[in-house]
């Protein structure tokens, strides 16, 4: 496990070395920039000093850009955490009856469902969504973070939780406000997750079935609900953490889309705003934030998909 480890950091170390790269040739787009007019590794290593100390630089406006990723950053990871749970809590289950249901009617109405869901636009649901549960029905907000009215203090920068934990006297009040400006955006969010995680737990389960110690199961009598909870979960389940942890950069890209219809506060919608701006030194920071937190969430699920299924580690010193 330990050479498995320090295989991954290797890993992560050379991939944030090339994005670094990327992120230094954004700033000499500019050609006024003094990056654009220094030697380019004089340039790059200067870049990586400034990088080690996390100094992002500074924007248009002469603001801190580190600042500025500390209040947007938070929003998008708390939109991204609810938006996997749901895919989770809601994939999972339904991929293991179109698993355990192979080749019957419940599993190719499952899967046609979930190639559907999986091929409507995300901006498409997003607007069909709003026109029908909050400007039709009035259920939910339009758009925001909280209401205009209501202010979350900043403790964490995760809404949710400074709601919670706030001394404020209408601290409900702003915990039913966060949780239903929450909703839809992270409903829309986990669309296409959900759909990749039932397709994943669908083929695990399938090929769980197909083992020995199921036939096994059967044999001795054990019930369906027993098989599938004592055998076809703990066994289907670790192989697909590695891919899980590989969705999270799928929905960052889409929570790009999903925070300019929604007009949450997070980094996608504030990298589209350097964008129009031409603001080069943010662009590249928050290409870098992005890219290191996809980075190591990817190391992550393989790191803890390795601990959970020792087969992954067979295989590896196999092949070496």
């Amino acid at each position: 496990m330990l050479v498995y480890t320090l295989r991954r950091i290797n890993l992560f170390i050379i991939t944030l070395l090339i994005l670094t790269l990327i992120g230094y040739s954004i700033l000499r787009l500019e050609p006024l920039s003094p990056w654009a007019i220094q030697d380019f590794f004089q340039g790059w290593f200067t870049y990586l000093g400034q990088l080690s100390q996390f100094n992002l630089g500074i924007n248009l406006h002469g603001d801190p850009i580190i600042d500025e990723i500390k209040l947007v950053f938070p929003a998008t990871l708390e939109l991204c955490f609810f938006a996997m749970i749901i895919s989770l809590i809601i994939g999972i289950p339904i991929g293991t009856i179109a698993g355990m249901r192979q080749g019957k009617w419940v599993d190719t109405f499952i899967s046609f469902t979930s190639m559907v869901g999986y091929s409507i636009p995300i901006f498409w649901i997003a607007l069909m969504m709003i026109m029908f549960f909050s400007l039709n029905l009035g259920y939910t907000p339009v758009s925001g973070r909280h209401d205009l009215l209501l202010e979350v203090p900043y403790i964490t920068g995760f809404a949710t939780i400074d709601a919670f934990i706030t001394d404020e006297a209408n601290r409900l009040e702003l915990i039913h406000s966060v949780m239903m400006h929450l909703l839809l955006p992270c409903i829309v969010l986990a669309l296409a997750p959900t759909t990749e995680v039932i397709r994943m737990m669908r083929s695990s389960v399938a090929e769980v079935r197909k083992q020995n110690y199921i036939r096994a199961a059967r044999i001795r009598g054990l019930s369906t609900y027993e098989i599938i909870f004592q055998h076809v979960l703990r066994n289907a389940i670790p192989p697909i953490i590695p891919k899980v942890g590989v969705q999270l950069s799928t929905m960052l890209t889409y929570a790009i889309i999903t925070e300019s219809i929604f007009n949450w506060p997070g980094i996608g919608r504030w990298l589209l705003d350097a964008l129009a701006d031409k603001d080069y030194v943010s662009i590249q920071a928050g290409v870098i934030t992005v890219a290191t937190f996809v980075l190591i969430v990817n190391i992550l699920s393989d790191l803890i998909g390795a601990m959970v299924n020792p087969l992954v580690r067979k295989q590896w010193y196999a092949v070496k």
